[in-house]
C-alpha cells in the first residue's frame, strides 16, 4: 500500500493498493464504522445471558466520579463482557488451553477486505449458512471477509439473542472460508456456530485450525453492523482493538471505499 498525502484546501490522506497489478485507492478521511457502540442499560446488542454494559461513576468517601452529580471530573467503571455485550474481535484462545491473547495474536490491522450479503437458508428449525451460498458471493482469495446476513433491520444493534438460535455458519461452508484465504472474518451474529451446539463450536475449530496447525495471526470479529447503503464489494479494512491481554476484545472494525486509481 502506498500513502498519498495532498494538501489543498482542506488535508487530504489516501491511500493506494495494488492488487494484482490493479490499483485502487482509499479515501481515509471517509471512514465508515460497522461497529455497534457500547452503551450503558438494556438498549444494547446482548447475547450469552451476559448482563448488560454498566457504566457507572466511582463513588468513594464522599467524592462521586460524574460532574452532572457534583463531581469535578467525570470518572467512571465500566463492567462488560466482550463476547456478549458489543462488537467484538476474538483469537484462538477463545478456544484453546493455551492462553493466547488477541493483542499478541493480531499485529497488522489493515487489510484488503470484501463485504458480502447472505441470506441463511432453512434447515429444519435452523438458519444456515453454506457453502453454496458463500460461494456464490465469494469468487476469489481475500484476506478479511465481512458477511452481512439478511434480513438485515437496524435493530440488530440492541437485539437480544439469547435462546433465539441465531444463524450460524456450518462446518463446509467454514472450509470453503479458509481455502479462499480469509484471515480475518467478521460477521454480524453472535457466533459462527449454532447457539446451542452441545460444546463442539465446529466452525471456530475449523478456521483456527486447532489444535493442529494452528492460525494464530486470524481472528473472527462478531455483532459488527453493515447498513444496506454499504454496497456489497471490495473495501480497506482497519480492525481496530483495545491493547487488552485476553483472547478478545471490543473492536472497532472501520471500512474505507475502495475507488479505481
Amino acid at each position: 500500500m502506498k500513502f498519498v498525502n495532498q494538501l489543498t484546501n482542506a488535508l487530504e490522506m489516501k491511500v493506494i493498493i495494488d492488487r494484482n497489478g490493479k490499483e485502487y485507492i482509499a479515501d481515509l478521511m471517509d471512514p465508515i464504522d460497522i461497529s455497534i457502540p457500547l452503551r450503558s442499560g438494556e438498549l444494547n446488542v446482548n447475547a450469552w445471558y451476559c448482563p448488560p454494559v454498566k457504566i457507572e461513576p466511582v463513588i468513594m468517601d464522599g467524592w462521586i466520579g460524574d460532574v452532572s452529580q457534583g463531581g469535578l471530573v467525570n470518572f467512571r467503571n465500566v463492567l462488560l463482557n466482550p463476547h456478549g455485550n458489543g462488537t467484538h474481535t476474538e483469537c484462538v484462545g477463545h478456544i484453546s488451553k493455551e492462553q493466547f491473547t488477541l493483542n499478541n495474536c493480531l499485529k497488522r490491522f489493515n487489510f484488503l477486505s470484501k463485504v458480502i450479503s447472505i441470506t441463511p437458508q432453512a434447515i429444519g428449525d435452523d438458519l444456515v449458512i453454506t457453502k453454496d451460498l458463500i460461494a456464490n458471493s465469494l469468487t476469489e482469495k481475500i484476506e478479511a471477509l465481512i458477511i452481512r446476513t439478511n434480513p438485515n433491520p437496524n435493530e440488530k444493534i440492541n437485539k437480544h439473542y439469547s435462546n433465539t438460535n441465531p444463524p450460524y455458519i456450518d462446518s463446509d461452508a467454514m472450509r470453503f472460508i479458509v481455502s479462499m484465504g480469509v484471515n480475518h472474518l467478521l460477521i454480524d451474529l453472535p457466533s459462527v456456530d449454532k447457539e446451542k451446539d452441545d460444546g463442539k463450536l465446529a466452525a471456530h475449530h475449523i478456521f483456527w485450525n486447532y489444535p493442529e496447525d494452528i492460525r494464530k495471526d486470524c481472528t473472527i470479529s462478531e455483532l459488527i453492523y453493515v447498513p444496506d447503503a454499504i454496497d456489497d464489494g471490495l473495501y480497506l479494512l482497519n480492525l481496530q482493538i483495545t491493547s487488552l491481554e485476553n483472547d478478545a476484545s471490543p473492536s472497532k472494525p472501520v471500512l474505507y471505499t475502495l475507488k479505481n486509481q
